[in-house]
C-alpha cells in the first residue's frame, strides 16, 4: 500500500521563482489495480510518479511504500527500493539498442543478480513476441519495442510498476494490446499509469486520478 500525505513539492525556477509543481497531496493507493493519473502537461504528474520512486526529493509531507516511509531511505535503501520494487516503464523505450529482446529482459535481473532463463522466455511469448528473442529492438516496431519494455519491468515480480505515457507514441491497436498486457500484470501488482488519454482511462482504469496545477 503507498500512503501519501500533505505531498507537496517545489522547484526554483532559473528566473528564482518558486514554483509549486504538486501542492498538498494525499492519495492511499491500494497493493493492486490499475490507476491512472490523468492532466495537462504541467499539472504535476511526472512529478508525483518521480517522487513515488525516489527519484527526487519531497518538499513537504510523506510518502509511505508498504510501512516505509520513502523520504527517509539511505542510498542503499533507495537503490534497493527502485531495483527491486519497481519496475519502470517510459514513453521511449530505453532499450539498449545494441542487446537483443532476451537480453535486454535479462539485463533487469543481472541488476539484481537473478538468473531465471525460463521466466524470460515464457515472458517473452506471454507479450506476443515469441520467435523475436534474438532480434535487435531496431528490427522491432514501436509496439514491440513497447512491449520489450514492458517485460524488462515485470520479470523482477516487482510491487509497483511507474508508466509514464506508456501508449503515447503508439496507434490505437498497439495501444490496446498494451495496455491489456498492463491490466492482466495489475491483477498481482499496483501499476500507476500517467497519461493525457482520458479515453483509455474511462476503459481500463480501476481508478482514475486528475491533477490540476499540482
Amino acid at each position: 500500500m503507498i500512503k501519501i500525505e500533505n505531498l507537496t513539492k517545489i522547484y526554483n525556477s532559473r528566473k528564482r521563482k518558486k514554483c509549486k509543481a504538486l501542492d498538498n497531496i494525499n492519495l492511499v493507493l491500494p497493493d493492486n489495480g490499475l490507476v491512472f493519473i490523468l492532466g495537462k502537461s504541467g499539472s504535476g504528474k511526472s512529478t508525483l510518479l518521480n517522487l513515488i520512486a525516489g527519484l527526487d526529493k519531497i518538499t513537504s509531507g510523506k510518502i509511505t511504500v508498504n510501512g516505509n516511509e520513502v523520504s527517509k531511505f539511505k542510498r542503499k535503501e533507495y537503490y534497493n527500493y527502485r531495483s527491486s520494487n519497481i519496475g519502470f516503464i517510459f514513453q521511449h523505450y530505453y532499450l539498449l539498442e545494441d542487446l537483443t529482446v532476451y537480453q535486454n529482459i535479462k539485463l533487469a535481473l543481472d541488476i539484481i543478480n537473478q538468473k531465471n532463463k525460463k521466466q524470460i522466455y515464457e515472458l517473452i511469448e506471454k507479450v506476443g513476441l515469441k520467435g523475436k528473442e534474438h532480434k535487435l529492438p531496431t528490427e522491432l516496431s514501436g509496439g514491440e519495442q513497447q512491449r520489450v519494455a514492458i517485460a524488462r519491468a515485470l520479470i523482477k515480480n516487482p510491487s509497483l510498476i511507474l508508466a509514464d505515457e506508456p501508449t503515447g507514441n503508439l496507434d490505437k491497436n498497439t495501444s490496446e494490446q498494451v495496455l491489456k498486457i498492463l491490466k492482466e500484470a495489475s491483477k498481482k501488482a499496483l501499476i500507476i499509469i500517467v497519461s493525457h488519454n482520458k479515453e483509455e482511462a474511462d476503459l481500463y482504469a480501476d481508478r482514475i486520478i486528475e491533477l490540476h496545477e499540482g
